[in-house]
Order: structure tokens, then sequence, then C-alpha cells
């Protein structure tokens, strides 16, 4: 592991833990020329099924495109990188057992659309004006009634 300070290969691991889910090991390092520590991150590496755009395009799936715009769907909201992470790991999982060379980006969206009520309301908002890419305000009014009727239905139901 390259030091990010002053480029030495050689360095040792202090601590290593894993998260919750034991899918992450966190490693603090010390570099073994110039004393610096830091941290880093190993996932496993897994074959996730490659994504169809709307024009047919085929891409490899970009884990950090979908924390980007989550995390840009979720600015000056109380949803920690942490949510976003377990969201993204989530979506992970299904692409995984989706069983499938392929999978079109709008099933995607959807998996997005159906769990971030969930994380944050005003985020989902966020997301659905760009995903559905509301033509005028009732388009956008309609979206809100929906989410507020699947509350409400939520709240009947007692599964808040």
């Amino acid at each position: 592991m390259k030091c990010p300070y002053c480029g030495h290969l050689d360095n040792k691991v202090i601590d290593s833990r894993l998260n919750k889910e034991s899918t992450i090991t966190r490693r603090r390092r010390s570099c073994l020329s110039c004393d610096q520590r830091f941290t880093t991150y190993e996932r496993l590496e897994v074959m996730l099924p490659m994504l169809v755009k709307k024009d047919g395009r085929r891409e490899v799936w970009d884990r950090q495109k979908m924390v980007i715009g989550l995390e840009k769907a979720c600015e000056k909201r109380p949803v920690s990188c942490d949510k976003i992470d377990e969201f993204v790991d989530e979506i992970e999982k299904k692409l995984q057992d989706y069983g499938s060379k392929e999978v079109p980006s709008k099933v995607i969206g959807e998996w997005v659309m159906e769990e971030l009520p969930r994380l944050d309301e005003v985020a989902y908002v966020r997301f659905a004006s760009v995903y559905r890419q509301f033509k005028d305000v009732n388009e956008f009014m309609d979206e809100l009634k929906g989410l507020l009727d699947s509350r409400d239905q939520s709240k009947a139901d007692g599964t808040s």
C-alpha cells in the first residue's frame, strides 16, 4: 500500500476492524518511512451485472455514481454518510441477486425510488424530480400526492 504522504510502499497495519455486516475491513496503517498514519478500506469485489442505459449503452456498475447521486439528494438533510453507504450496499445486494449478466438502469432507479422514502422523504422528492424528469409542476404534485398517500397507508397499516 502506497503512503499518501510520502509515496513509500512499506507500512504496517496498526488496527483492523470489520463493519457490522463483515463486508468491509477498515485498516489503520503507519508508514515505515515518514511515520504518518492513514486509513484504508478493503471491500470484497463481486461481479455485478452490466447496466443497460435507456439509449442501449452498456456500463459497468459504478458504486460511486450512486453514492454521489444520493449525497446530492440528501444534501443539508439529517442523513449520515453511513446511512447512504448502507443504502447503496442494499442496492448492490439486489444487483448480486438479480440473476442476469445485464440489468436495465431503469430497474435500479425503481429500486431506489421504492426504498428512498424510508431513508428521507425530502431526498426522495429531490431524487424523483431528476429521475422522473418532470415536465411541469403537475407531474411533481402527482409524485408528492403518491408519496403522501403511501405514507398515510403505512400509518394506517401500522408499518411506519
